[in-house]
């Protein structure tokens, strides 16, 4: 396995902080190597600069193995979605035009179903239809855009990962969602960045899925959760989110020596790429930075 990271936390506090660190890949890059990363998850606040790409990829100190946009392709403003759409299809081009074995992406959720602009499905009595989104009505829409998305990755040779976080306009959040979705697009160009951190505060298992959708796993998030019982106890699980917050691995409620022996087990031999959300790591590029060498030392002990 390899340890990488997503780009985006060490970007972003960078332009934050008004700092001149961090604003092109050879940067990024640099900082990685230098810190003993071998693999790069590219996002968006990184320009899709060719010459840049080209060039770190053909120094060879670093891999670049994936690219990820998440957004809500079923966004009920058109243009917007298209928008999105678009630049999807322009980063699996890029990909394979570089040799970038994944890009990682949602799915989209239709809100306008959600909001009732569209008749409520009928067979749908459950009460939790009144204060919960239903993912599986957007299933077919979802099937509608990336069918043409797929069989795009399939003639550029490029893995499409699902990240399974619900905060983007994403069906593709749990284990019964899954089946549905690569039911319906069954290619082997399909499958998941696994991170296990959104599943800790949806209340689903986040080891048992390892060996049904092994196959499936392409890339994994390496992310944690905490969560703040005395505050749950009070609040319940609709009332805010506070009483769940990202974390850095090891500083939560995962069980990394397990997961990571469970992924070992199904043969993966990917890339586990720290995606830094933690607050008490952040505020300065100093503090993003402490926080994806010390969440890389963490991993190291497991793996």
């Amino acid at each position: 396995m390899k340890i990488g990271f997503l780009t985006n936390a060490l970007v972003e506090q960078a332009k934050r902080s008004g700092s001149n660190e961090f604003q092109n890949l050879e940067q990024v890059a640099g900082w990685a190597v230098e810190h003993g990363f071998s693999d790069l998850e590219c996002g968006p606040m990184l320009p899709l600069d060719r010459a840049a790409f080209e060039k770190v990829l053909g120094e060879g100190r670093i891999s670049i193995t994936a690219l990820i946009y998440c957004r809500n392709y079923l966004s009920t403003n058109e243009e917007e979605a298209a928008g999105h759409i678009a630049e999807l299809k322009k980063r699996i081009e890029f990909a394979g035009a570089l040799g970038i074995e994944k890009v990682i992406t949602s799915t989209g959720i239709d809100k306008s179903i959600e909001e009732g602009i569209y008749d409520r499905d009928p067979a749908v009595k459950d009460r939790g239809n009144l204060i919960r989104k239903i993912p599986v009505r957007s299933l077919d829409k979802v099937v509608d855009i990336f069918g043409p998305l797929v069989d795009l990755a399939e003639k550029n040779n490029v893995k499409i990962c699902f990240e399974n976080c619900p905060l983007m306009g994403n069906i593709a959040i749990s284990p019964v969602m899954w089946r549905e979705v690569f039911g319906r697009l069954s290619s082997d160009k399909i499958g998941l960045c696994y991170d296990p951190s959104h599943l800790v505060w949806e209340m689903i298992d986040p080891y048992a899925p390892i060996k049904e959708f092994g196959n499936r796993i392409f890339q994994v998030h390496a992310k944690d959760t905490a969560i703040d019982r005395d505050r749950l106890a009070e609040t319940g699980i609709l009332t805010d989110f506070s009483w769940w917050s990202y974390r850095i691995p090891g500083r939560g409620e995962l069980d990394w020596k397990k997961m990571l022996g469970l992924l070992k087990e199904i043969g993966f031999n990917g890339t586990i790429s720290l995606e830094h959300e933690d607050a008490d790591y952040e505020g300065s590029v100093e503090a993003v930075e402490k926080g994806l060498i010390d969440g890389k030392a963490f991993l190291e002990k497991h793996i």
